[in-house]
């Protein structure tokens, strides 16, 4: 059986005692999927970790002091773009975790998880999915900011692939179009959305009327 690769996490949170559990409990109870590379208690020095880490995940404490884990999420999307953010929180402020995807987070998790329950929404981040507890997608579709959107049948049909979480490959494969075409096609339904991520187009996917035909 082949070696299944190890998932580089770094972590930026100003808990110490939450970063070392991490450290410890993610490899034992993961089988050694995962691995904490890296991490840092200063906001502000997120950037340049993920930078020098090169890790797969960033997990980001929002409740960070200045300048906070918002703009630590948006500054390592700007510096290390490959690298997949995931957004975390021990309360449940619906609104700064929107604030979060805004900036570029994938997905939120609250910090409440066991490390045995993290691998699998890790590994659908790394998968392209956009990963949110249940609560926090129905207190995000709660607003109704999307009534005025008008989208037509293709925007429909892609914006439902989005929400349901397949890759650009798979949407590429079902259009029968080009990845790039597919990319092009993302980054106009996320403008005409107001949107900056698949991860909030997902959230408002379900409100009234969105995807109805």
């Amino acid at each position: 059986m082949p070696d299944v690769p190890t998932i580089r996490i770094v972590v930026v949170d100003d808990h110490p005692l939450f970063v070392r559990g991490l450290e410890l409990l993610l490899p034992a109870t993961t089988a050694k999927r995962t691995e904490v590379v890296g991490s840092t208690g200063d906001a502000s020095a997120a950037a340049s970790l993920a930078s020098r880490c090169q890790p797969d995940l960033a997990l980001v404490d929002l409740h960070m002091p200045p300048p906070g884990g918002v703009r630590a999420v948006a500054a390592i999307r700007r510096t290390a773009p490959r690298v997949r953010v995931v957004a975390m929180s021990g309360g449940d402020d619906a609104a700064l975790a929107l604030e979060a995807l805004r900036a570029g987070a994938e997905g939120f998790l609250p910090k409440s998880s066991e490390p045995e329950e993290l691998l699998p929404p890790l590994l659908a981040i790394l998968d392209g999915w956009a990963v949110l507890p249940s609560e926090l997608l129905r207190a995000l579709l709660r607003p109704s900011r999307s009534s005025a959107v008008d989208l037509d049948t293709e925007e429909r049909r892609l914006l439902r692939a989005v929400a349901g979480g397949r890759s650009t490959v798979e949407i590429a494969e079902d259009l029968h179009v080009s990845e790039r075409t597919v990319k092009r096609m993302i980054a106009a339904l996320l403008r005409k959305l107001r949107v900056s991520s698949r991860a909030e187009a997902a959230a408002l996917a379900g409100q009234v009327g969105l995807l109805g035909d």
